[in-house]
């Protein structure tokens, strides 16, 4: 069980570093339109394509973006799945808050 409670800890470490930047953020709703290759989104952001990258890069390893090559080109994509498991942990952390009560005491 504890293994569990680190994984989902871990998990939510990676998840929420990548939602830390402005940038990524920014990101993340230009995908909200659908898939984007790397050129629009290079340009949209008006921002070299070794920094998009990296920024690229965090999101994809935190499965937040999916990728897919199309000739010499990388096309982008949200993870539907795994943001539905951040909603899951935004959840856990709201049924949580609504439903702790004080304990009154200090350790």
């Amino acid at each position: 069980m504890v293994a569990a409670a680190d994984q989902s800890i871990k998990k939510a470490v990676t998840l929420f570093h990548a939602l830390s930047d402005e940038t990524r953020l920014v990101l993340l709703e230009r995908l909200k339109k659908g898939e984007q290759c790397v050129c629009e989104l290079t340009d949209a952001m008006k921002t070299g394509q070794s920094r998009l990258s990296f920024h690229l890069k965090v999101l994809k390893d935190a499965g937040l973006v999916e990728d897919r090559r199309e000739g010499r080109w990388m096309y982008y994509s949200l993870n539907a799945q795994v943001i539905e498991e951040l909603e899951g942990l935004v959840e856990s952390l709201k049924d949580g808050a609504r439903s702790a009560v004080s304990l009154g005491r200090c350790c």
